[in-house]
């Protein structure tokens, strides 16, 4: 590209021919299996048809600064980054990394705080949910929507894969963009929610009523399957899911356990849900639990492998993390170069 064709200071770059895709996850505690097929199983999927930027969002595990131990968040960012690897992500086809190792998240987090009105992040729902009944909250609960702002708008994303109830601060982050377009001229990319069909939402084994959680699971045994569980633990917590009294194994008839169980078993499978429902017909819940037990142990059994092998080669994770940490500053310190000559900062 000549001087001349090049793009005026601060405008968007020309796209690629694949869409952007950002995504992340904070490193708190153990995957479970909400988590992979809800996710992980999405992003691997998808990987050579799409340019994907997959991060551990340690920065936003820090919200609640009380519930940190440093050797822990350290530990558990890189166990979950090697979790996104074990689970299928190419390193080579994909960008993973860990947020804290790339600067430039937080100094767009602090460009874009500069022009989101307070009222939009007090308005979030997540915020109200969190900070219902608390006396006293950190700026960071209020304020980390603007740093997932940062995190998605840094990489020129076209697509962020999300359950339903992050819908609504993609929505932020698109406004976000607007208002500084504004104020300063065009400079993002305006992302896009995109839902996954099927696996979207797994529902806790307990409480099928409930979205799996991770924060849940740590207090309640039989709540999820954690990624790493030995094949007895997959096997106690499926037996032990909640049902009902009945029989009726057709998903459309049947009650939000039942439904989550088969929503599992499909996902994992692949074949239609009429096949699966015909397989277990008549022959109660007991059947259909011992065929989602055998699926999710065959599917995390190469996962396990692979993340052992991993964690046993502590150097080879380094750098691969390294690697992808410098990729993702390639593209991150480009968006912010426009960024802050719209603003007028910066060399």
């Amino acid at each position: 590209m000549t001087p001349s064709d090049a793009p005026p200071i601060g405008a968007v770059p020309p796209r690629g021919p694949r869409p952007r895709v950002f995504s992340g996850m904070q490193p708190t505690s153990d995957l479970h299996l909400g988590n992979y097929l809800g996710a992980l199983r999405q992003w691997v999927a998808g990987q050579h048809e799409r340019d994907n930027v997959f991060c551990v969002v340690d920065l936003h595990a820090l919200t609640i600064p009380e519930a940190i131990d440093p050797a822990h968040l350290r530990a558990r960012s890189r166990s979950v980054a090697a979790m996104y690897l074990a689970s299928g992500l190419d390193p080579e086809a994909s960008t993973v990394f860990v947020q804290s190792h790339v600067p430039e998240h937080t100094e767009c987090a602090w460009l874009l705080n500069c022009v989101t009105p307070l009222g939009w992040l007090q308005r979030m729902t997540q915020f109200k949910a969190k900070t219902d009944g608390r006396e006293s909250i950190g700026t960071g609960l209020l304020d980390y929507p603007v740093l997932q702002a940062a995190d998605i708008l840094l990489y020129d994303t076209d697509e962020v894969p999300v359950g339903e109830d992050q819908v609504q601060h993609i929505e932020l982050t698109r406004d976000i963009a607007v208002r500084f377009h504004h104020l300063f001229g065009e400079v993002f990319v305006l992302p896009k929610a995109v839902v996954p069909k099927s696996g979207a939402r797994i529902m806790g084994l307990d409480e099928p009523t409930v979205k799996m959680s991770k924060s849940i699971a740590d207090e309640r045994p039989g709540h999820a399957v954690r990624l790493l569980d030995p094949p007895d633990a997959i096997r106690k917590a499926i037996m032990s899911a909640v049902t009902d009294s009945e029989r009726e194994t057709r998903f459309e008839q049947a009650s939000p356990g039942v439904r989550n169980l088969l929503t599992i078993w499909q996902v994992l499978d692949g074949r239609p849900m009429a096949e699966l429902e015909a397989e277990v017909d008549g022959k109660g819940y007991g059947a259909l639990k011992k065929a989602v037990v055998a699926v999710v142990v065959d599917a995390l059994a190469p996962i396990q492998a692979r993340y052992a092998e991993l964690q046993a080669d502590p150097a080879e994770l380094d750098a691969l993390l390294a690697r992808g940490a410098e990729r993702a500053r390639g593209t991150a310190a480009a968006t912010l170069a426009r960024v802050k000559a719209a603003v007028g900062v910066g060399a």
